[in-house]
């Protein structure tokens, strides 16, 4: 046990936000989305049984975002015709506003298959078992 570090937290997964540089991208993904093929090149860490908020809240305690590119935080658009709605990316908009000053513009979006070839170019992939759609979100980190 340490002290200050959130329980969620794993010590795979701190050694693995440990291990990442700057630049480097971590993907914290849905319950639907394909971790283990998307990660053949990556670090997998299951999280099942968590959600991605939860995680999210506890990363970015310790993970600092890219403040050398305009949209460090990433997540997969809405397929077109998809008539999904995403009420979580409020939540990640006030997860990110307590941890950077820029907040919601730290957010880009990219289209699915985008999304997709980015996280195969992840250093590591969070699958987690979170039932909201769209509720993948890509992070490259920043220095101290």
């Amino acid at each position: 046990m340490l002290k200050g570090i959130p329980k969620i937290l794993s010590p795979q997964l701190l050694k693995v936000l440990c291990e990442m540089g700057h630049g480097d991208r971590l993907v914290i993904a849905d319950g639907n989305f394909p971790a283990e093929s998307m990660g053949k090149d990556a670090i997998v860490i299951r999280c099942d049984g968590h959600n991605v908020p939860e995680l999210l809240d506890a990363i970015l305690q310790l993970f600092p975002l890219d403040s050398y590119v305009d949209k460090p935080v990433n997540l997969m658009q809405v397929v077109q015709g998809d008539p999904v709605e995403t009420p979580i990316w409020d939540t990640y908009e006030e997860i990110l506003s307590k941890y950077d000053s820029r907040g919601k513009d730290t957010i880009g979006y990219l289209e699915r298959f985008a999304f997709y070839a980015q996280s195969k170019k992840a250093y590591a992939i969070i699958a987690t078992g979170e039932k909201a759609l769209y509720a993948n979100i890509m992070l490259q980190k920043g220095v101290i």
